[in-house]
């Protein structure tokens, strides 16, 4: 058993008397580091200036950019020789982001991860298998350092190689799998491929997804292909990586663990409190980490605090699933889009398959949105009005929710590129052609 019974069901009075304690110790841990020790000096800022949680809004946020521009120790809080691992993005462009962690972090992050995983039903008698990148990502290792604080046996299979992935199940009697939902439509098609089932074939009945957005309906259609329940997982590198957030047996939105975490929701624009229930930009503090605290980092994440309390009993605060990011957003034809909203009409299709691709294009003068679709293999049986047919509906129904006629272009299974990472949902080529004119 993992359920930390004293922190969960704390009161939300008491919970917030924990959040001040923890944000002061906070405050005094960051002003170590470079970065807030100029900024909080600049502007007078300690953590006597915190005596209530709504008092965070007095302080200053922390963006992506500055963690760059601060590259590589400028919010390192702790001596180098006392931090014992770093987390990175891939930096293909610029500096990438940095995270450092001390034991304590580390150890802490293990609570988080095993706390997750027991309340999504993950007990120790389960056998593990983790579908997902070691090293600079965090998804591998926060699983792996998770799974075996719960207890189960750990099966740390990497990403990638379905076939390997699926002997691993039936080998050694995987019960739980954890990957990015974009790959488990791949996996699927492998098991199809090899004449298995995996609700058949495997004793699996539980899969954790997450690192990528996704929809409420991709979530469905991968329960629907594997015959399991799926849980939603949340998190990011700059509060850890995975275990910030994660839904219960309820499957009702995503606990938010507030000992470790204090979390706003504020309007993307004038970066001021939505009202509960409303969706806005997540911003979030750590409130449990030495070696490189984060204050009000604006995760660009966009989300909503689901009111009321959940069946399970916790008291934490529960968040949305992500309904994608305030810098993912495209404008085609003068239209606000997100591709969220895109794969939200085609997930609800039954011919389309598990991947698409937007691609963002200037045709002869005019911005384009061209829109590539797996679908099923039976349809492509040389019935050229079927397919004619399908993809007027899907253009019409993209149409009518993002108010921006797409260009649909209907592919094969196995067409579109797919890496071991998170999946390419949008190739903005209008940028490419001002970057090379």
């Amino acid at each position: 058993m993992y359920w930390e019974k004293e922190i969960e069901l704390l009161s939300r009075a008491d919970l917030g008397k924990l959040q001040v304690e923890r944000l002061k110790k906070t405050i005094e841990q960051a002003v170590r580091s470079p970065f807030y020790q100029e900024l909080y000096r600049r502007k007078g800022i300690s953590a006597e200036s915190i005596s209530r949680v709504e008092d965070i809004r007095e302080l200053p946020f922390t963006t992506k950019q500055d963690l760059r521009e601060h590259f590589p120790y400028g919010f390192l809080s702790l001596p180098k020789k006392e931090t014992i691992r770093l987390h990175s993005s891939s930096g293909t462009t610029g500096n990438p982001t940095v995270i450092f962690h001390n034991r304590h972090d580390i150890d802490s992050w293990a609570n988080l991860m095993a706390r997750s995983l027991y309340c999504a039903g993950v007990r120790d008698t389960d056998v593990f298998q983790n579908i997902c990148g070691y090293g600079l990502f965090t998804g591998g290792l926060g699983f792996q350092y998770g799974i075996e604080r719960l207890g189960c046996l750990s099966i740390p299979a990497g990403a990638g190689n379905s076939l390997r992935q699926i002997k691993l199940m039936r080998d050694y009697g995987t019960t739980v799998a954890h990957a990015i939902p974009s790959y488990l439509g791949r996996l699927y098609e492998v098991f199809q491929e090899e004449g298995l089932h995996p609700k058949k074939d495997t004793q699996l009945h539980t899969l954790v997804i997450g690192a990528e957005p996704h929809t409420e309906e991709q979530r469905r259609r991968i329960e629907e292909m594997f015959g399991v329940k799926a849980y939603n997982s949340f998190g990011l590198s700059e509060m850890n990586g995975p275990g910030v957030a994660f839904e219960c047996t309820e499957q009702a939105g995503l606990h938010i663990w507030e000992d470790a975490f204090l979390v706003e929701i504020l309007d993307p624009e004038t970066l001021e409190p939505v009202e509960e229930g409303e969706t806005g930009e997540l911003v979030m503090t750590t409130l449990d980490r030495q070696a490189m605290p984060l204050i009000r980092y604006r995760t660009r994440d966009l989300t909503r605090i689901i009111p009321g309390t959940c069946a399970c009993g916790r008291t934490h605060a529960r968040i949305d699933r992500i309904a994608g990011r305030s810098d993912d957003m495209f404008i085609i034809k003068g239209c606000n889009v997100f591709p969220m909203q895109v794969e939200g009409v085609l997930l609800k299709i039954p011919e389309v398959g598990s991947d698409y691709l937007i691609t963002l294009e200037n045709i002869n003068g005019i911005d384009e949105m061209i829109v590539e679709v797996e679908v099923k293999k039976d349809w492509f049986n040389g019935d050229i009005a079927r397919l004619d047919r399908l993809s007027r509906q899907i253009t019409h129904q993209i149409r009518d929710e993002v108010l921006a006629k797409p260009i649909v272009r209907l592919v094969e299974p196995g067409t579109i590129p797919k890496g071991e990472g998170k999946a390419v949902r949008v190739v903005d080529k209008r940028k490419l052609e001002i970057v090379n004119s």
